[in-house]
């Protein structure tokens, strides 16, 4: 089954904590989670953040930090396929006037952080590792590790991205939608170009399939009615060029004929969707008489 995790604001402006809590009802197929971890600081590094500012607090009055700037995964979606996790890295980037010590992150879904339908996946760190620009800038890193065995298949989309901040002088900004990133699920696209070798002129029949992980069932399956490119390239080019687009079948199956001409790869090319990774197939050589 699938564990739905709560993300719960404790009273006080720095005890902050996420707890995970069962679902109403568990995904069917899918095993257990493994348990949520933390969003937010631990009661030591609350404590030593003030300690490690008493000369900014001294100097001057508190100030709330800021939150700069939040790269998720190198900027790209996180692409996960039937088994295995994908470990990616959150680097968040703050300000304040006493310098920055610690950062938090989350990734989730649902209306909004307390959502009990909703999911999020944890930091794996207790803290970040957080690299000075000046004396007032850092940007912290942290990973989180999205468990493909955690995924069913209306997870493909976006996901809000959590982040806080926490300065040295002990005070913190917290902004839970603050990024997004992108889930996807990853695509297999295979091509097939016969007769192999052919006479100049005469048809070459393509066939190939693109199919998609199925989170839900716990395997792969066609993407029906997808439009895909057929692109050939020469012999002794690096280049591939669009011959035309084909629409799959409702099973994924792709099917079209072109004229042998000269010698060279045809390969199938999916531009991706917003569920789904792009992909290009192998190219399948062809020589032509």
């Amino acid at each position: 089954m699938r564990i739905r995790a709560t993300v719960a604001a404790v009273s006080g402006a720095l005890a902050l904590s996420a707890l995970a809590v069962p679902a109403s009802q568990a995904a069917q197929g899918h095993r257990d989670a493994p348990a949520a971890g933390q969003y937010g600081f631990s009661e030591q590094a609350r404590t030593d953040a003030p300690r490690a500012g008493q000369r900014a607090l001294a100097a001057k009055a508190n100030t709330a930090p800021v939150l700069n700037k939040i790269v998720v995964n190198g900027g790209k979606p996180v692409v996960v396929g039937l088994t295995g996790v994908k470990k990616l890295t959150v680097a968040i980037t703050a300000s304040d006037d006493s310098g920055i010590v610690d950062a938090s992150t989350i990734i989730w879904i649902g209306s909004t952080i307390e959502d009990e339908n909703g999911y999020a996946f944890f930091q794996n760190e207790d803290a970040a590792t957080c690299k000075a620009a000046s004396a007032t800038t850092s940007t912290c890193t942290l990973t989180v590790t999205v468990d493909s065995r955690e995924l069913i298949n209306t997870d493909a989309r976006t996901w809000k991205v959590g982040a806080i901040a926490l300065a040295k002088d002990g005070e913190m900004v917290r902004k839970d939608a603050y990024g997004t990133t992108s889930i996807q699920r990853l695509s297999r696209l295979t091509v097939n170009a016969a007769p192999e070798p052919v006479k100049k002129g005469k048809t070459i029949t393509v066939t190939g399939k693109l199919d998609r992980v199925n989170w839900d069932g716990n395997n792969y399956t066609g993407y029906a009615s997808q439009p895909v490119k057929l692109q050939f390239r020469k012999k002794n080019s690096t280049v591939y060029t669009t011959v035309k687009t084909v629409k799959g079948s409702t099973a994924g199956a792709l099917k079209t004929t072109v004229k042998a001409s000269v010698d060279g790869y045809f390969r199938w090319s999916f531009a991706g969707t917003a569920t789904t990774a792009p992909i290009n197939a192998t190219g399948d050589f062809v020589d032509v008489k």
